[in-house]
């Protein structure tokens, strides 16, 4: 099935600068839609830019089409239907949509190493003591801490040495009155000491030791579950495994923790001009590239990416690989060119599957996106263009928000930063335009950006470009130009961002 919608006000959330509330716009012309005036209005009211999917001519339901008078006979195709609303999303309006259906995967039990760079799903509960026995903090005289009273450099107390621990097993021992054991760092302190003397704050002796500094009790001593105790939390859901968790869970006796687990996007692509990366393009034919590029930057974003490659041409198997790959992933993404006067073979597949929605989202490059809920599990399916650059700015828009949704982050998009512009900006106005760009500290403090290839429309495309880029340059609607000097909004595309 297929649902178109009008143009709507824009009453979702900012992106960028928070809530906000945009006028009308008529996306073709870049003119405020109101109500028509003079000849305009004499004709009646005119389409806005057409959009693939809109005269497709394929059966649907005339319930889901806004525009439609219902008392109207039904027709069973779009050729012979009255010309509908062309469907027109904001960025936030089309981005919610995603958001919303993102799933949320069972928590699973993995390996602690395997753990890492995850959300722990689970109250790790210390079953041990931290230290497990009390113990010297540096390598030091363990003494008691009331035979160091009035100790100076100047008039030291000395102290007998009665022994000597280093860090491992060691038979308990003791001390009294007047003795002094020497220890190592982590060494088990001995019975009756309290406190650990540095070895600089003494003359170093072996049999007898002068003591320079009076010390409180408990000085340079790791007290037994001073630091974890028994039955305490040592991680709590929600908190990022790195090194430091890895290394706590092991001192608990934990080698196996529940997490979230990475949410699995399949990365498929469509276009009869594809070929292989080990292929020899012929002509008129491309490399596919972008199931390498998005697959590693689902991968990057956290996701476990699978490389599905090229779609087949023909509709059995075409079907066959999307019903497997919805089984085995939690996203499918599928970039592509898709038909823009009636349903290519992709796009029949996919309504055979479930309800996929095309749309045109205001926004440049790439306006032309898809979301829908495919298979028995409703598994989210996003497609995105299949032109290089504008598929890797869909997926930082779209896909990467939700793959952080997946895996339980709380900050879901990438901070920005106000940078000053180095040249001339041009904007289709009712669009929100991403430009790759390259951006720099300013010497005199800030930061100053630069469009890789220029500020016009179209010139963002090459790949070698792209890849020289550190953000993207982010250019609200109702802004058709940036002056040299000026303030825009930049996203820096850090890795693992």
């Amino acid at each position: 099935m297929v649902t178109v919608a009008g143009l709507t006000e824009d009453r979702t959330r900012g992106w960028f600068r928070g809530a906000r509330e945009t006028t009308q716009l008529d996306l073709a012309t870049g003119t405020k839609a109101g109500k028509p005036t003079g000849a305009k209005a004499a004709a009646g009211p005119q389409p806005t830019q057409a959009i693939a999917g809109t005269h497709a001519t394929v059966q649907v339901d005339r319930d889901q089409l806004p525009g439609l008078d219902a008392a109207e006979p039904r027709t069973d195709s779009w050729a012979a239907a009255e010309p509908a609303e062309p469907v027109v999303r904001t960025v936030e309006q089309h981005l919610d949509l995603i958001l919303a259906a993102a799933p949320t995967p069972d928590p699973i039990e993995l390996a602690v190493l395997d753990a890492q760079g995850l959300l722990c799903a689970e109250h790790v509960v210390s079953s041990r003591d931290l230290p497990a026995f009390e113990q010297a903090a540096l390598d030091g005289y363990a003494a008691r801490s009331v035979d160091t009273v009035g100790a100076t450099p100047e008039e030291p107390v000395g102290l007998a040495v009665v022994g000597e621990s280093l860090a491992g097993p060691a038979e308990p021992s003791a001390i009294g009155p007047g003795l002094a054991h020497k220890v190592a760092a982590g060494a088990m302190l001995p019975t009756g000491a309290d406190v650990v003397v540095p070895t600089v704050w003494t003359d170093g002796g072996a049999a007898h030791v002068g003591v320079h500094a009076e010390l409180a009790p408990g000085t340079y001593v790791r007290r037994t579950g001073e630091d974890v105790a028994v039955g305490d939390t040592a991680v709590s859901p929600n908190t990022p495994i790195g090194p430091a968790q890895i290394s706590l869970l092991a001192a608990v006796g934990r080698d196996r923790v529940l997490v979230h687990p990475r949410p699995r996007v399949t990365v498929l692509c469509a276009g009869n001009e594809l070929v292989d990366v080990g292929t020899q393009p012929g002509p008129g034919q491309v490399v596919d590239v972008n199931s390498y590029a998005l697959a590693a930057a689902a991968r990057d974003a956290g996701a476990e990416a699978y490389r599905g490659g090229i779609l087949p041409r023909d509709r059995r198997k075409l079907v066959e690989l999307l019903e497997s790959q919805l089984l085995r992933s939690d996203v499918v993404l599928i970039s592509g060119t898709f038909a823009g006067g009636g349903f290519d073979l992709v796009q029949e597949a996919l309504a055979q599957l479930g309800e996929v929605t095309f749309a045109q989202v205001a926004m440049h490059p790439g306006p032309v996106q898809a979301f829908g809920r495919l298979g028995r599990d409703g598994v989210p399916v996003i497609c995105i263009p299949g032109e290089p650059a504008a598929a890797l700015v869909a997926f930082e828009v779209f896909v990467r928000p939700a793959i952080r949704l997946m895996l339980g982050k709380r900050q879901l998009f990438r901070r920005t930063v106000q940078a000053v512009s180095a040249q001339q900006l041009l904007s289709p106005l009712g669009y929100r335009q991403y430009l790759h760009g390259q951006v720099m500290r300013h010497p005199d403090g800030g930061y100053v950006v630069e469009p890789v290839g220029g500020g016009e429309s179209g010139h963002d495309a090459a790949l070698a470009r792209t890849a020289r880029s550190n953000c993207l340059v982010v250019v609200d609607e109702d802004v058709t130009e940036v002056a040299p000097g000026g303030l825009v909004t930049v996203m820096p595309m850090l890795l693992g961002g």
